[in-house]
C-alpha cells in the first residue's frame, strides 16, 4: 500500500471518530501553544531588556567602589579619580568621563509626593547615557559650579507630581524638604519598576553632594566611562585600571574597584534571560508529554476496537509493516494537526499577553522565530510517533487467526 493510501485511511479513521479525534488533539494543542507562547514571551523578555540596557549609551564602562570579597576598607571613588581618567596623555582610548552619585529621595509638590531614584551628575552624563530632553535644559558646569537648586525630570515623575509632563518649565519642587527649580524634562524611554528611567530627577553633583544624598564633596557612588569606540573598550578597561592602581596604591589582583562594561551586563542579562526562556519552555513542555500520553491511550483503544480488521487485513495479504505504518501515521497526523493548532494558538497567546503587559505600561514585544515555530512542529511530530509507536507494534503483532476470533 502506498504512502498516499495510507494517509487517506488514516484520515478515514480519525474522521470516523470525530469526538475522539478532537479530544485527542486537544493535549497537543495545549502544549504546543504554551511552549509557543513562553518561548515568545521569553524572547521578547531578552529583546526588551538587552535593549534598555543597549539604550543606555555607547562603549560605556561603569567603574564602582569595591573588589573581591577579601579586599577590606576599599579606597572610595573621588573627583581627582575622575579628573585623573580624562588625562589623554595616560588614557588616549577614554573619549568621556561623568561621575555621579545617586540614591533614594523624596520628591514632592503641592501634597503629591513620590520615592525614586535621585541621581546628581554632571554636564556629560547626558550625552553619554544618551538622554534627549523633551523641554528645558539639562544639567550644565554652571550649576554644579554654583551648587544650583535645579531639577530634571523624567516624564513619569512630571506626571505624578504636576499631571501633565509639560509646560512645567520653571516650577518649584521640593527634594527632600529643599526648593528646586525645574529646568528640564526628558523624553520618555519606557521601562518600570526600577528600570523606570521616565521617573527619576537629575541634580548637579556638587549639589547632590552636600545637599541631598549627603555624601564628601569629593567622593562618588560611580565613575561613568566612555570608550572611543567598540573595540577600544578592552585597552580602555586596562587604562582605568592602570590609572586607578597607582591612585589607590593596590598591586595587581588586589583592586579596590570593579569594572563592568556594556558588553558585561548584556551578557549577563542574556544569560538570565535565555535560563528563564529555557525553563518556561520546559514547564510548558510538560503539558506536551501529558498530550503524547493521550495519544498513546487513545491508539490503544483503537487497536482494541479494530483487531477483527487488522485480522482481516493480515488474511488478506497486509504485511506488518502495512499495519506499522497506518497507525503511526493516524498518531502522527494527530501530532501534527495539534502542532499547527497550537501554534496558531501561541501565537494568539503572545498577543493577548502583549496587549496585558502593554496596558500595565510594561513593554514586552514577544517574537515567535521560525526557529521555535520548527522546533514545537518537531516536536510534535515526534510525540506523534514516539507514542505511537507502542500500540502501532501491538496492531502490527496480532496474529491473524486470534484477531478474528475476538469479539
Amino acid at each position: 500500500m502506498s504512502l498516499f493510501q495510507n494517509i487517506i485511511e488514516a484520515l478515514e479513521s480519525l474522521v470516523s471518530n470525530k469526538m475522539r479525534s478532537s479530544l485527542t488533539v486537544l493535549g497537543i494543542v495545549i502544549g504546543v501553544g504554551a511552549v509557543i507562547a513562553m518561548l515568545g514571551i521569553g524572547e521578547g523578555a531578552q529583546q526588551t531588556i538587552t535593549g534598555e540596557i543597549g539604550g543606555l549609551g555607547t562603549n560605556l564602562i561603569f567603574v564602582l567602589r569595591g573588589g573581591d570579597e577579601d579586599i577590606r576598607n576599599p579606597e572610595p571613588l573621588t573627583m581627582q579619580d575622575a579628573e585623573a581618567l580624562m588625562d589623554p596623555f595616560n588614557a588616549p582610548s577614554i573619549t568621556g568621563v561623568a561621575p555621579y552619585v545617586s540614591g533614594t529621595v523624596e520628591v514632592t509638590f503641592s501634597g503629591e509626593s513620590s520615592y525614586i531614584s535621585g541621581n546628581g551628575v554632571t554636564a556629560d552624563y547626558d550625552e553619554m547615557r544618551n538622554i534627549e530632553l523633551m523641554e528645558g535644559d539639562f544639567i550644565s558646569e554652571a550649576h554644579n559650579l554654583s551648587r544650583a537648586a535645579v531639577a530634571v525630570l523624567g516624564p513619569d515623575t512630571a506626571e505624578n507630581l504636576f499631571g501633565h509632563s509639560d509646560g512645567v518649565i520653571g516650577e518649584t519642587i521640593r527634594i527632600e524638604g529643599q526648593p528646586f527649580r525645574v529646568v528640564g524634562v526628558t523624553e520618555s524611554k519606557g521601562g518600570s519598576g526600577f528600570s523606570n528611567e521616565d521617573d527619576q530627577v537629575w541634580v548637579p553633583l556638587s549639589t547632590a553632594q552636600v545637599r541631598l544624598l549627603k555624601r564628601p564633596a569629593n567622593r562618588v557612588d560611580v565613575i561613568l566611562v566612555q570608550a572611543a569606540g567598540p573595540d577600544q573598550v578592552p585597552q580602555a578597561e586596562e587604562e582605568i585600571k592602570m590609572i586607578l592602581r597607582v591612585r589607590h596604591r593596590t598591586p595587581i589582583g588586589q583592586d579596590d574597584f570593579t569594572i563592568f562594561t556594556q558588553k558585561d551586563i548584556l551578557d549577563t542579562a542574556s544569560m538570565i534571560t535565555s535560563t528563564f526562556t529555557i525553563f518556561l519552555g520546559g514547564v510548558a513542555a510538560i503539558s506536551l508529554l501529558v498530550g503524547g500520553i493521550g495519544i498513546m491511550n487513545i491508539m490503544l483503544v483503537s487497536v482494541t476496537e479494530r483487531t477483527r480488521e487488522i485480522g482481516l487485513r493480515k488474511a488478506v495479504g497486509a504485511r506488518k509493516r502495512d499495519i506499522l505504518v497506518q497507525f503511526l501515521i493516524e498518531s502522527i497526523l494527530l501530532s501534527l494537526a495539534g502542532g499547527f493548532i497550537g501554534i496558531l494558538l501561541g501565537y494568539g497567546l503572545t498577543v493577548l499577553i502583549d496587549a496585558i503587559a502593554k496596558a500595565s505600561d510594561v513593554v514586552l514585544n514577544s517574537s515567535i522565530g521560525l526557529n521555535a515555530i520548527l522546533l514545537a512542529t518537531l516536536f510534535s511530530t515526534a510525540v506523534g510517533l514516539f507514542f505511537g509507536a507502542y500500540p502501532a507494534k501491538r496492531a502490527a503483532e496480532l496474529e491473524p487467526v486470534e484477531a478474528l476470533r475476538s469479539e
